[in-house]
């Protein structure tokens, strides 16, 4: 009997550590997305925290210093300075007035310091004149043969 006692103790420390560090693991590691009108209601809570912002790009705001990217995003007439830090590059996609996601933490400051970058340009996934949404583009074979 004493064996079935230290293998069911071995058990539960095994699966008490794995429970705990599933928990410490996923809340170091969550984002929150919020508006740039909602990081600004958040007040003293905003700084540090990990989050996700997102906004179009400001025509005109993208400065590159070194390694370094700053912009403004917009949103609602609101606006937000974010310093891009990561070392990934840029997507092909962010340009002015393309809508961007950040992904980073607001400093005291007020700059949000983005770890990541997400971009997506809306007319590069548009339907082209004449074709409807869904549509597969007329240059493209279908396999279907026409004998």
């Amino acid at each position: 009997m004493k064996k079935y006692g230290k293998f069911a103790a071995l058990i539960a420390v095994v699966l008490g550590t794995l429970v705990y560090l599933a928990a410490a693991g996923g809340n170091s590691n969550a984002t929150y997305y919020k508006t740039i009108a909602e990081l600004g209601q958040m007040g003293d809570k905003a700084y540090g925290a990990r989050l996700r912002v997102g906004g179009d790009v400001e025509s005109g705001s993208i400065k590159r210093a070194g390694t370094g990217v700053q912009f403004v995003l917009v949103q609602d007439k609101t606006k937000l300075t974010v310093a891009y830090v990561g070392s990934d590059p840029l997507p092909d996609t962010f340009r002015d007035g393309s809508q961007a996601l950040a992904d980073g933490r607001l400093d005291r400051d007020g700059v949000f310091r983005a770890g990541k970058i997400q971009a997506k340009c809306a007319s590069k996934y548009a339907a082209k004149p004449g074709e409807m949404p869904g549509q597969a583009p007329s240059n493209i074979n279908t396999g279907k043969s026409s004998i």
